[in-house]
């Protein structure tokens, strides 16, 4: 059982949120304001936080950092569709957003995977494996099936970040200012170019992707299911 903040200021989805996460087996905690956040991420140190952005106290954008600091996973769930709204929580640290209106059910999937990966400490991972893929980040090694796949450096630099992260959106500018550097964080076109490279090298069909999903205008996730 894990402990969930919910921070959401309109009282009827807070129930509807409160509820279903309940039912999964977690403790709930509720805060309506970023007030009554700060507070219970200090005193009640939740395992999760389930953020609304349009918060009647202070922007909710305001207090990803802060979550995160407090080492729990922090998932955006906010009515804001624009991409730009979803780049800019995914580069504060946001481990995934939900846009408004949710099914109760995808919410859930969400915060099982990023609980998941907040106990496996996945940003310390040396070893990930999906389906056929073998992505060994101790020895800079990818297999596929028994044969080592060569990549080039930064086809491996953009493999690595989204392996270290699996199922968790990771922004187009935090990809190539990691990978490329500072000066590079616009240049979409280098990091569609390595990507279209990967899928070549590692999907089963490179034209319907299922290991490097794009989430489009906002950035690229190392699918995991």
């Amino acid at each position: 059982m894990a402990k969930i903040l919910i921070v959401e200021d309109e009282a009827h989805i807070r129930r509807l949120v409160r509820g279903a996460v309940a039912r999964a087996g977690h403790e709930v905690i509720e805060a309506s304001d970023a007030r009554a956040a700060a507070a219970a991420l200090a005193i009640d140190r939740p395992d999760a936080v389930l953020l609304d952005l349009g918060l009647p106290d202070r922007d909710g954008m305001e207090l990803i950092e802060r979550v995160k600091a407090a080492g729990a996973a922090v998932i955006v769930v906010s009515a804001r569709e624009a991409t730009d709204e979803k780049v800019a929580a995914l580069d504060l640290g946001a481990d995934d957003y939900v846009t408004k209106p949710f099914d109760t059910e995808e919410l859930l999937a969400r915060l099982r995977t990023a609980l998941r990966h907040r106990v496996a400490g996945t940003a310390e991972r040396e070893r990930v494996v999906i389906g056929e893929v073998v992505i060994d980040l101790a020895h800079r090694r990818v297999l596929r099936g028994a044969s080592e796949v060569h990549l080039a450096p930064r086809e491996y630099g953009v493999l690595a970040m989204l392996a270290r992260h699996p199922d968790r959106v990771i922004g187009h500018a935090q990809i190539l200012r990691e990978v490329w550097g500072p000066a590079q964080e616009k240049q979409l076109d280098y990091l569609r170019i390595v990507v279209r490279n990967l899928r070549q090298k590692l999907e089963v069909d490179p034209g319907h992707p299922r290991l490097i999903v794009n989430e489009p205008g906002v950035g690229y996730r190392l699918s995991d299911r």
